[in-house]
């Protein structure tokens, strides 16, 4: 089982023909709200990509609650231990341009007062992944991670947006996924190099847990168990690049949580990221457990592997 704590918000979508500059106003094509946040999007994903998942986090007593919710009730996560607060549901103000680029803006609003305390022991034990990041209060997501690694749970850090750490909590992760930007405000906390596969290997040999760094159309690579992992992502149609990381972290929580080899985990994370490319929006975008199994086919002949050294 999974049990993701994170924010859940509603995104609302303007397409445009161009990101804006500072100071600019542009012309949108288009407007959508839809349900988002890292933490429900990969909580979504997650179910979607074969998982049995339990989703913790916060949301307000208005009407944005029920559409930043729909989704997650619609596709069978459990929604037990969402919490209804005083606060305005979460928001993010999204651009996607032409390209399928996009630029974000997130206002926790409710999601500022997740509680790791909600999550009961019971769900914190040897067997179970917890899945977390970084758009709810820092200081729960680090009180988690110490609750589950001390009841034995596997530990998934998505550490996005990227923020800075406090050291103590790389002592309770087993997987840390960046992309190149967060692994780089990482580094700079920790002292190790900022180039992907550098900053891997310096982290996987500092801690001993797995490292991903994202590199979005170049696809991904990963140091686990002292081995090199490389997959490059396959070309698709990119409609919209905005929940591909969720996409990407919620399926290698799912191929890692029913015991998948590496190779596999990766080969699937990369294989969801890319179809989630294909279409828009974030949650409506998240491809489901057979097209990712099939694509991952596609995808797995190109991993290249090496000891490291």
């Amino acid at each position: 089982m999974i049990l993701v704590f994170g924010s859940i918000n509603l995104d609302l979508v303007a397409r445009v023909p161009r990101l804006p500059r500072p100071g600019e106003t542009l012309a949108g094509e288009h407007f959508s709200a839809q349900p988002g946040g890292k933490g429900a999007n990969q909580a979504l994903a997650a179910q979607r990509a074969g998982g049995r998942v339990a989703m913790a986090g916060a949301v307000g007593n208005d009407a944005f609650a029920t559409t930043a919710l729909a989704s997650l009730a619609a596709g069978g996560v459990d929604l037990a231990l969402v919490r209804h607060v005083p606060a305005a549901t979460g928001v993010a103000l999204i651009h996607v341009d032409d390209s399928g680029e996009n630029s974000i803006t997130v206002i926790a609003g409710a999601n500022a007062h997740a509680d790791a305390d909600d999550v009961p022991a019971a769900l914190l034990r040897t067997g179970n992944t917890v899945l977390l990041q970084l758009e709810v209060p820092l200081p729960a997501v680090c009180t988690l991670a110490r609750r589950a690694h001390e009841a034995g749970a596997r530990v998934i850090l998505n550490a996005a947006p990227a923020n800075t750490l406090p050291p103590d909590i790389f002592e309770a992760l087993d997987v840390l996924v960046v992309n190149e930007l967060e692994a780089d405000v990482i580094a700079t906390t920790l002292g190790v190099p900022t180039l992907p596969e550098a900053f891997a290997a310096g982290v996987h040999r500092r801690f001993g847990f797995a490292v991903v760094v994202t590199l979005g159309a170049q696809g991904a690579l990963a140091v686990a168990g002292g081995e090199w992992l490389r997959v490059p992502a396959p070309a698709v149609d990119v409609r919209d690049t905005t929940g591909a990381g969720d996409a990407f972290t919620g399926a290698l929580a799912v191929a890692l949580d029913r015991g998948d080899r590496w190779p596999q985990a990766l080969a699937e994370g990369v294989a969801a990221g890319s179809l989630a490319c294909t279409g828009e929006g974030a949650q409506a975008a998240l491809p489901v457990a057979a097209a990712i199994h099939c694509f991952a086919e596609n995808v797995q002949p190109q991993l290249v592997s090496s000891p490291l050294r």
